[in-house]
């Protein structure tokens, strides 16, 4: 059983002179965190650890959780499903806290018992389903140890598709206006339900970049953190100030950071995905209170902890790492082409997957990024002693191309063992003429206008050891019969 932590007293957002911060039991608690999940390589959206037997789900957090915590890594983005005792155990077994996401119908909703892909916000039916259901969500799991807040939506902003007959009616320019504030009205009323059942956990959005800031300063009354999905390169450009001038609230970055294939040369770059974290990490540092700037940045869960082999086409080919780039961006510069797309969906992980087991546990190869952020996470960003000076040192101071020999030599040992699963033992070749001593001949009908040649038998033996049982499992033998060329493999035997 995992040790028992004590209660958290309560998690709030303080405001000071120098800036606004977020308090974990009485204490500034900068968010190092990362969007989390589980998918072994071959499933995809409708696999869940959470259905997993429980040794299967203990085993696979101690396989994950501790490389979070070597990292210092202090808490996880999970949509919600996760059941309220495993936000205990990764808390009281990992000190790991939970960022609990329901998503608002981002990706469809059952209303009624039927299946509605494209939610309608003005509808008053899903409305009233859907506020039932967060209600009944923030009772259930508000005493939870180990919640660290509430997040809401993500990118529901850039779902805006359905239609009525009002919407459609207005000017095309108002039209996405007026569905903004559908989305956004209903998630001001979930904001203050879920502050009036629970006043110790602060509740976020997570909104796709900054659209629709002026409906959220509207509609969002309430609101504790305003968190974004924000892919915008190395640095967030003006979005600090943007929310501190219109929102006056702090800021956590729901996903950020970069994947780690480029595009243009076609190959795996975990350097540059390093490079581009690191730098957006620093920001972070720099906007948090006291250094000076904004003080409005209370840290980010880095989009994502580990590869997800079925982003691409999500249904099919599962088992394999696709490179496809899904869309273009000009904020990573490393490999974008212009006209060209250079966001590889399903290279985003601080880690590489391994394979997985019977049981569908694998083990993770850490990028350079992973030792990158480890770094970097040193650093206290509340010290006295940590001033702008020292952050910029602290910063310069990562040396990528010395930690890039960590996964590197990773790489190498996973490679070396999956070649000592299999050994060739020995091989030989027996290649055999023939003649019956008459007049025949055998006919080759593949060469023009006929022709002849005495008939031959190829028999290739090999003898395969396999770990790890250190046993020889057996020989395989090939025959090929007759011509070559005329006549391929015909038969394999197995002994």
């Amino acid at each position: 059983a995992a040790p028992t932590r004590p209660p958290t007293r309560g998690v709030a957002v303080a405001r000071a002179e120098d800036g606004v911060r977020l308090v974990v039991d009485g204490a500034p608690f900068l968010v190092k965190g990362v969007n989390w999940d589980y998918f072994p390589i071959g499933t995809n959206y409708n696999y869940s650890l959470w259905n997993q037997p429980d040794d299967v789900i203990v085993d696979a957090l101690a396989n994950e959780m501790p490389l979070l915590q070597r990292m210092g890594v202090n808490a996880i983005r999970v949509y919600a499903g996760i059941p309220r005792k495993w936000i205990e155990y990764i808390h009281d077994t990992y000190g790991i806290y939970t960022v609990l996401n329901h998503t608002v119908g981002r990706y469809g909703y059952t209303l009624d018992g039927t299946w509605v892909a494209n939610v309608d916000y003005s509808s008053s039916t899903f409305r009233t389903a859907v506020k039932r259901e967060l209600a009944a969500l923030v009772d259930r799991y508000k005493d939870t140890r180990g919640l660290l807040m509430w997040l809401y939506g993500n990118e529901n902003n850039y779902g805006l598709s359905w239609s009525s007959f009002e919407i459609e009616a207005l000017p095309a320019g108002e039209r996405d206006a007026a569905r903004a504030r559908f989305l956004y009205s209903l998630l001001g009323e979930i904001i203050r339900d879920t502050k009036a059942r629970d006043p110790d956990h602060p509740v976020a959005i997570a909104n796709g970049d900054l659209q629709y800031i002026d409906i959220i300063a509207e509609e969002c009354q309430g609101l504790d953190v305003f968190g974004a999905n924000v892919y915008r390169g190395k640095s967030m450009g003006d979005l600090y100030d943007v929310v501190r001038a219109k929102l006056d609230l702090p800021v956590m970055f729901t996903e950020f950071g970069a994947d780690a294939f480029d595009a243009r040369r076609g190959r795996e770059d975990d350097v540059a995905q390093a490079r581009y974290l690191v730098a957006q990490w620093r920001e972070i540092y720099e906007h948090v209170a006291g250094q000076g700037q904004t003080g409005n940045a209370i840290g980010g869960l880095t989009f994502q902890w580990s590869d997800g082999w079925w982003k691409y086409k999500q249904e099919v080919n599962l088992d394999r790492h696709d490179t496809n780039a899904s869309w273009p961006n000009r904020g990573y510069p490393d490999d974008f082409v212009e006209g060209g797309f250079n966001m590889n969906e399903e290279w985003w992980g601080l880690c590489a997957k391994g394979p997985p087991d019977e049981r569908g546990l694998y083990q993770l190869q850490p990028r350079t990024a992973y030792y990158a952020l480890k770094q970097a996470y040193r650093l206290s960003p509340y010290a006295p002693t940590t001033t702008p000076a020292a952050i910029a040192m602290h910063f310069d101071g990562i040396d990528l191309a010395e930690l890039a020999h960590y996964y590197k030599a990773d790489q190498a040992a996973a490679r070396t063992a999956d070649l000592a699963k299999v050994r060739l033992l020995d091989a030989f070749l027996v290649f055999e003429t023939y003649t019956t001593g008459g007049n025949a001949r055998w006919a080759r009908p593949d060469v023009a206008g006929g022709g002849s040649g005495f008939d031959h038998t190829e028999t290739v033996n090999a003898t395969i050891q396999v770990q790890p049982t250190d046993k020889i499992v057996g020989t395989v033998e090939l025959n090929l019969l007759g011509n070559v060329a005329a006549n391929p493999i015909d038969e394999i035997f197995y002994e």
